[in-house]
């Protein structure tokens, strides 16, 4: 241990030099640095002014004979790294947040294992049949009792509000007690009826709120709506058609929509891929001064989401002001996420370059993108093509045949009048009215039949369909290149060992000790760089 001594520190004897418990060389430093949980002393040696650290448990007084106290650096745990209102809001002891991955990849599994180990996760509805949602729902809330940490998505569907409008439905029917927009480039009566819904004043005149709302955000815009309350016109609109009571909406008037706004950045999915240093710290300002105007009772908490793969990215997010962080890419490799074992195989060899844009299915005629893996998976070059031929062509008759047999062979994997067999009955039980469309135009024809490639690619990579491996769509960012490359060798890089919960619990305490390592640092500490990282371990 680099003469770390346990109990009293001792002065030196009477030749001077170093009192027995504090160390100058960088392993016995970079040790006690890493103790996080534990205080730690700043000594300096009078004959060259050099730090050295010393246990923090130990007795720092009567030094002499060479070395003198600088201060103390208190105990750090991963529990304090955000804000500890965050915590009491949602009765967790973590604050970190495992992210909704729509069609069920964010399993019910994987909500409940991190609802049991104190922290909190969205349930993946996005792009599931609102009976699946309800269903899940309510095994969760079977399952997990009276805890309030555990959650399920609401993703905006501008094509089809009124399949927005059923999830919200659901939820509500369900009493699930947080909620997560995403994908929102406005509010809507759906998001803000999750928001408002079951409000009520306790005795002291509080606002009470069953249901908290986080909302996903890349645009300082869309943050702003959230953060401030509910248009009155919205509202009215709610108590108009059933959906909320006049008390509701009246209470509504005076909270945000959301009191907890995740700032995304360059995340796997729908994403703008802006760099999180500089969206972060603009968000949290905007939330000051929106409390300062309009003189705000109820606080507004902000966190982080996109590129957390490593400890190291998730301290920077806590530096950067985050009340919470927000896990995505990297719970797709765990064992209770809901994709294949191959797809989990391509996931952990993915490197932080190892992601390409293409088009997303849900707004596809809008040119929305998602990011994906694009290592061992040819679907973001296919899709892209979709997407010129799209662009190129007013219509599927107007695609030249040589072009069209190309994509029935390359890519589709099946005729096109096959795959229009296949939507046409889908939309004939989902949205009759979107077959009426294609009717009147052929462009949206060809949208409808693309589209069924963008959805069924990951489908395939959920299933695990051998034939299609080639095709598998795996939303994925650059944190799980980060996060190979961080767990490499280690039991993380096993991929029957990567629980939720211990992803969870790595990133946090490594975070802990990167935090630990740039305080002493910044105190004047000359640690190795090697004081800087963790190496993932079994925790409890």
């Amino acid at each position: 241990m680099g003469g770390v001594a346990r109990g009293e520190l001792l002065p030196a004897g009477p030749g001077g030099g170093d009192a027995r418990g504090a160390v100058f060389d960088g392993d016995g430093m970079t040790e006690l640095a890493q103790r996080v949980t534990a205080p730690v002393h700043l000594v300096a040696r009078v004959s060259d002014g050099q730090l050295g650290l010393a246990d923090g448990r130990s007795a720092v007084h009567g030094l002499g004979h060479g070395l003198v106290p600088v201060g103390t650096l208190p105990a750090l745990y991963p529990e304090w790294l955000g804000e500890r209102a965050f915590g009491r809001a949602h009765g967790v002891r973590f604050p970190y947040v495992a992210g909704e991955m729509a069609r069920g990849i964010s399993t019910t599994s994987l909500v409940a294992a991190m609802a049991r180990a104190d922290m909190l996760a969205f349930f993946g509805a996005g792009g599931l049949p609102p009976v699946e949602v309800e269903r899940a729902a309510h095994e969760l809330r079977t399952g997990l009792a009276d805890r309030r940490n555990w959650g399920v998505n609401l993703i905006h569907t501008p094509a089809d509000a009124s399949w927005e409008e059923q999830v919200a439905d659901r939820l509500v029917g369900a009493a699930v007690p947080c909620v997560s927009a995403s994908a929102f480039m406005e509010l809507t009566p759906a998001v803000v009826r999750c928001a408002a819904v079951g409000l009520r004043q306790d005795r002291a005149g509080r606002i009470i709120r069953p249901v908290a709302v986080f909302a996903k955000v890349s645009r300082p815009e869309l943050a702003r709506a959230f953060m401030l309350p509910a248009p009155g016109a919205l509202l009215r609109h709610l108590v108009a058609h059933g959906r909320l009571t006049e008390y509701e909406a009246g209470l509504a008037a005076h909270v945000p929509v959301a009191e907890d706004i995740t700032v995304e950045a360059d995340s796997g999915g729908h994403t703008d891929r802006r760099p999180l240093a500089a969206l972060l710290p603009g968000v949290v300002a905007l939330r000051d001064e929106l409390a300062a105007r309009h003189r705000l009772a109820r606080p507004v908490r902000v966190g982080a989401a996109g590129g957390l793969g490593e400890p190291a990215a998730v301290a920077a997010a806590f530096a950067l002001g985050a009340a919470y962080v927000v896990t995505g890419s990297v719970n797709q490799m765990s064992v209770e996420a809901g994709v294949c074992a191959e797809a989990k195989a391509m996931l952990a060899e993915a490197g932080v370059a190892d992601t390409a844009m293409a088009p997303a299915a849900d707004m596809f005629e809008m040119g929305a993108q998602v990011q994906v893996l694009r290592r061992g998976t040819l679907f973001a070059g296919r899709a892209a093509r979709l997407e010129r031929v799209y662009r190129q062509y007013p219509s599927l008759d107007a695609v030249p045949a040589a072009e069209r047999r190309s994509l029935e062979r390359d890519v589709l994997g099946a005729s096109i009048d096959a795959v229009w067999t296949w939507t046409y009955d889908y939309w004939t039980r989902r949205d009759p009215a979107e077959l009426a469309r294609a009717e009147a135009d052929p462009k949206h024809r060809m949208a409808l039949v693309f589209r069924w490639y963008l959805s069924r690619s990951n489908r395939w990579a959920v299933t695990g369909d051998p034939r299609r491996r080639a095709d598998y769509q795996l939303w994925c960012g650059p944190a799980a290149g980060a996060f190979n490359r961080w767990s490499a060798g280690s039991f993380l890089a096993v991929p029957g060992r990567r629980t939720v919960v211990q992803i969870a619990l790595n990133l946090l305490q490594g975070a802990a000790v990167v935090t630990r390592a740039h305080q002493l640092r910044t105190s004047g500490v000359a640690l190795p760089p090697r004081a800087f990282r963790f190496r993932p371990r079994l925790l409890r």
